[in-house]
């Protein structure tokens, strides 16, 4: 598989002496939906801000698509597309236009910017609002024209800072479920979000990144297989007293509510059968907590008691 970035013992060292990253590791796939994720102040903001050159480095490597960011920067540049944490376009300018200049910056000619901004706008849900001032967009529909702007060079690897932050949650799916397609047509596509259910649904591979340092890098799936545990809440109809099941922990918590305790090898399946065979309906099910959030928090701690 093609590397898309790779980093290799990248070092920042801020002028008050701060050593934000202490030698970071990290490649990312070429089509990978690859998730950053670490508490505030970890390191998030300034790798990215590196790779996409608003940072210097002290020390290391970075290559995007094979491109060192130093020695080749223009072409480097030319691969990526950003959305940033802040909103950071003219709000008194249109939004097709700031899409279509944006396009300049790469040398995309004008009547092709035209048009791919014309297909963006129509994607994203923007087509009545091209002629409008940034600034009278909602918060959400601002996300999505920061979008359109970072597509509007055909980048391979898109970057995607904290980009649901002030969505509403509608508008975050569609969101998501737009830019997973992308992916799945072979988008790269790099997300950083405190948002973990959403790193959990879209990611196929994290990285945990804490004071500086990775602590976890590693399949989504392969991460949430070191959780010791789960609970799971059935809602259904239940009896007064719930039939035993050896080796299972269940608790009743109303006539229409269960939680059931899973170990790492045990089974939901195993619990439905179970109460299947009992005649007891169960409706829906969920898990009880984010099982990515339980996984963050316990890496954390672990690296701080090392």
């Amino acid at each position: 598989m093609t590397t898309a970035i790779k980093i290799q013992d990248l070092r920042k060292i801020y002028s008050n002496d701060f050593e934000a990253l202490k030698g970071i590791n990290l490649s990312v796939e070429k089509g990978e939906f690859f998730g950053l994720l670490g508490p505030n102040g970890a390191g998030k903001s300034t790798i990215i801000g590196i790779i996409c050159s608003l940072v210097s480095k002290t020390s290391g490597d970075v290559k995007i698509a094979g491109y060192d960011i130093e020695k080749n920067p223009t072409e480097a540049k030319r691969k990526l597309g950003v959305v940033p944490q802040e909103f950071n376009f003219n709000i008194f300018e249109h939004c097709e236009h700031i899409v279509i200049n944006q396009a300049g910056y790469y040398g995309v000619p004008r009547a092709i910017a035209k048009a791919r901004a014309k297909i963006l706008f129509e994607e994203l849900g923007l087509t009545d609002k091209s002629h409008v001032a940034a600034g009278k967009l909602s918060g959400g529909l601002k996300r999505r024209l920061m979008i359109a702007r970072a597509l509007i060079h055909e980048p391979e690897i898109l970057i995607l800072d904290e980009p649901t932050a002030g969505v509403d949650i509608a508008l975050r799916r569609s969101m998501w479920q737009y830019i997973s397609g992308l992916n799945q047509k072979g988008l790269t596509v790099i997300l950083t979000t405190h948002y973990l259910e959403e790193a959990e649904a879209l990611c196929n591979r994290l990285a945990i990144i804490d004071q500086g340092r990775i602590i976890a890098d590693s399949p989504t799936q392969e991460l949430l297989q070191k959780l010791h545990s789960e609970t799971i809440i059935l809602y259904g109809e239940f009896p007064e007293i719930i039939p035993e099941l050896v080796g299972f922990s269940l608790r009743k918590i109303d006539d229409q509510t269960l939680e059931v305790d899973l170990l790492n090898q045990q089974s939901i399946d195993i619990v439905m059968a179970h109460l299947s065979h009992h005649n007891i309906p169960i409706h829906r099910m969920k898990n009880k907590a984010n099982r990515l959030e339980e996984m963050f928090v316990r890496l954390v701690e672990e690296a701080h008691v090392q």
